[in-house]
């Protein structure tokens, strides 16, 4: 039995969807424990684009089982509208392959409606969230008066349960927002057909998840967002809310820390943004523009372009001591292929100090001044190569670097979107 969890490094983006795919032949079982269709993977296999935005990576592997944590909140219509897309593709033929924790909380519309009114009304001063309906849903999950998936199969206590939360939440939507009412009936009618559709996936996840670590099976934990949108660890309030960290694992999907082998940190080679909040090494300049358009730098849930700059090894290291990485996942290095010179971040500068701590504050982390160290680029198109050994000098001199930025050794090199396009450096199951 082995455990492998794998979480963003950066803010989201950061080629997970493709490290867990590329990992999945490994693991019998991969399981998503937080967030929401607010993240969006992408994966890319045989030149054909699949984006997954609440099924796991791992469904494109025949042999694995996927879950769906009691720590995700689920839009019951993404998520069977993927399911659909699935089966019509011949990808999902067994409803045993995908299961939904009845403990997972659902995404209603008067959380995405009040999503977009309250970003709307708050202007300038905007989160910059997906306007998916997370934050509140996980809002009313804190304040114990959601819905949980198991809810939409037990008619009489859902129908009193809606009428409850309407109550309070048509108000804010036309008092306060002038937005429209939601329709009790109406929700109540979709509510039990999202429940009936549902049926043959729901399972108590955590049981599974025991059952097979007993069994020794090799298990696949699969995070959304990234270590710094994470609500308590990230760049808050610019953050998202749930936990992204590696200890979310635990209560996203019910083990406990001592069945936590490895945990591997996906970054890219360079550091990308969507949103609001700070971003000490963003290029707002032609070489920010070259990275964008070379990395087709564009959000897979909303395609807001995104911000781009250096790689910031003052937020990799923070991103390894509040996770416990002890492997790094490299992608998009063949993006900086064509750079004259590479700089990455290896300080900030704040009010004058020079330090190498990610700082504790909002107001400190937007003040921080990247400090560079500047290193020769290569000209070389990485890929197609299949070993490190292959890469240019100054390639493996730059992933040296990372690596010793890092204090931890690079698992997995990425050299292009194709999952073949992966060179693995040191394996992380067994």
């Amino acid at each position: 039995m082995s455990t492998v969890v794998a979480v963003g490094a950066q803010w989201g983006d950061e080629g997970k969807g493709k490290i867990v795919d590329w990992l999945g032949p490994q693991a019998d079982l991969v399981a998503r424990f937080q967030g929401g269709n607010n993240a969006g993977h992408t994966l890319v296999v045989d030149g054909e684009t699949t984006v997954l935005h609440v099924v796991p990576s791992g469904i494109l592997h025949p042999g694995s089982v996927n879950l769906i944590g009691p720590g995700v909140v689920v839009d019951p219509a993404i998520l069977l509208g993927e399911l659909a897309k699935l089966e019509e593709r011949g990808i999902l033929k067994d409803p045993s392959r995908i299961r939904v924790s009845g403990r997972a909380h659902v995404i209603l519309p008067w959380h995405t409606a009040l999503d977009a009114a309250r970003e709307t009304a708050a202007g300038k001063a905007k989160i910059g969230t997906t306007g998916r309906g997370i934050g509140p849903c996980y809002e009313d999950k804190v304040a114990r008066r959601g819905v949980r998936v198991a809810d939409l199969r037990e008619a009489g206590e859902l129908r009193t349960k809606l009428e409850s939360i309407a109550a309070q939440k048509n108000v804010e939507l036309t008092k306060v927002h002038g937005a429209e009412p939601i329709d009790v009936d109406a929700l109540y009618a979709q509510c039990l057909e999202w429940g009936r559709q549902l049926e043959p996936y729901i399972d108590h996840t955590g049981r599974i998840l025991d059952r097979s670590l007993r069994g020794g099976k090799n298990v696949l934990f699969e995070g959304a967002q990234g270590t710094f949108l994470d609500i308590d660890h990230g760049t808050y309030p610019f953050v998202t809310s749930s936990n992204c960290v590696a200890g979310a694992v635990c209560t996203g999907s019910g083990i406990g820390p001592t069945k936590i082998d490895r945990v591997i940190g996906i970054t890219k080679a360079y550091t990308t943004r969507v949103g609001s909040g700070p971003f000490p090494t963003e290029l707002l300049d032609e070489t920010g523009e070259q990275l964008r358009k070379a990395g087709a730098e564009f959000g897979a849930t909303t395609g807001r372009p995104r911000r781009c700059g250096w790689l910031d090894g003052v937020l990799l290291r923070e991103a390894v001591t509040v996770n416990g990485l002890t492997d790094l996942a490299i992608n998009k290095l063949d993006i900086l292929s064509g750079f004259d010179e590479i700089k990455v971040c290896t300080a900030y500068d704040i009010d004058g100090k020079i330090t190498e701590d990610f700082p504790m504050t909002l107001a400190e982390a937007e003040r921080a001044k990247p400090v560079y160290e500047t290193m020769p680029g290569w000209s070389e198109d990485v890929r197609g190569l299949t070993s490190i050994e292959q890469f240019p000098d100054n390639a493996r001199r730059y992933i040296e670097r990372i690596e010793a930025l890092a204090e931890i050794p690079a698992a997995l090199l990425s050299v292009g979107p194709g999952r073949e396009e992966t060179i693995i450096v040191r394996e992380l199951f067994g």
